[in-house]
């Protein structure tokens, strides 16, 4: 039985569309940009899309236990917990700092009460962290929601704070559907770099033509604890009806309800059967993890909840990734000619 498992999962590995293979590691050996800090590190999305451009993380930090766990387990490195507790001069120097700092006051489901959430003020202790550090680049991300409260002026406030200790900024809101995955998931993500040449000539990566098809992200004989009860399923089915398959059913907070051939985004504290394969069972943890683009290598030590929410609250890592690579072959370009006139 374990065997044919195996089998199993080496096929379907071997046939996943290009999107989602990641790149191979890069050769770091003479990069100055080589490091890296993961604030809110949650599961590790930044840092698998960083481990596999070649970087090396110095230092990680979350409140949350369970994710703590995971991460120890999958890295071998115990992050930091509270935020608010750490002095910028314990975290070692770095070139790169990543932030997904927490989403929920700026999210839909989360009602989007922003600063008056306290979570929504999280954002000055990167700052702090970052006016003392002054790390190479700093890549922060956060729900589309986050560009438009108050008028966008929370999103000028960070962006005028990082300006003010020496940091050039872009931004933009990108989806992980553009960058190989089936999964709507638009989120804005900020770039900001201490040298203007490398601003200057910072371009956002492409988006991809075509994402992987949901049939590859499915498990075949998912658990029969995913399904969702005869009840559910004959409500949905009277109420909805699609010619897509295999389909994501998505129900929205006003209780409507639309079908996709991808997943419409990942969420930690959505209700428990907003998102449903073909109108009749919950995606697997397997599953959510495919769609965040984490590899088949993570082995889940959590709970199904736990891991729900983790996915909810994680960056897609293809497109960290691609935005990653970008800076660090500007760089590459912009430095080994100076690096060769200095030896």
């Amino acid at each position: 039985m374990v065997a044919n498992s195996m089998e199993r999962n080496e096929e379907r590995k071997s046939n996943l569309s290009p999107q989602l293979e990641l790149f191979k590691p890069t050769n770091v050996s003479s990069r100055k940009i080589s490091t890296f800090t993961d604030l809110f590190c949650g599961i590790g999305g930044f840092h698998y899309a960083a481990q596999d451009l070649g970087l090396r993380c110095v230092y990680a930090c979350d409140i949350d236990e369970a994710c703590r766990k995971q991460y120890l387990h999958s890295f071998g490195i115990e992050p930091a917990s509270d935020i608010t507790r750490i002095k910028a001069v314990e975290v070692p120097n770095h070139d790169i700092l990543f932030a997904g700092f927490p989403c929920q006051p700026f999210s839909i489901i989360g009602d989007m009460k922003g600063v008056e959430d306290r979570r929504g003020t999280l954002y000055q202790e990167i700052l702090r962290i970052v006016k003392v550090k002054k790390p190479r680049v700093v890549v922060l991300e956060n729900v589309r929601q986050f560009a438009n409260i108050s008028n966008g002026s929370l999103l000028n406030e960070v962006l005028c704070s990082l300006g003010e200790v020496g940091y050039h900024c872009q931004w933009k809101v990108l989806n992980a559907l553009h960058f190989g995955l089936p999964q709507k998931r638009e989120r804005v993500i900020i770039v900001g770099l201490r040298s203007k040449v490398l601003s200057d000539a910072f371009q956002w990566p492409d988006p991809l033509q075509e994402y992987t098809p949901l049939a590859e992200i499915l498990e075949q004989n998912p658990l029969y604890k995913h399904f969702v009860s005869e009840r559910i399923r004959k409500k949905r089915l009277a109420e909805h009806s699609t010619k897509i398959t295999p389909a994501i059913w998505h129900e929205n907070k006003g209780g409507n309800i639309s079908s996709h051939p991808y997943s419409c985004a990942l969420r930690a504290n959505a209700s428990h059967n907003y998102l449903l394969v073909n109108g009749e069972r919950r995606l697997t943890p397997r599953e959510q993890l495919r769609l965040q683009g984490f590899p088949e290598a993570f082995e889940i030590i959590g709970s199904d909840s736990q891991i729900r929410k983790q996915v909810g609250n994680a960056v897609p890592i293809p497109m960290i990734k691609a935005i990653v690579k970008g800076v660090l072959n500007l760089a590459d370009q912009i430095e080994r000619p100076r690096h060769r006139l200095s030896q």
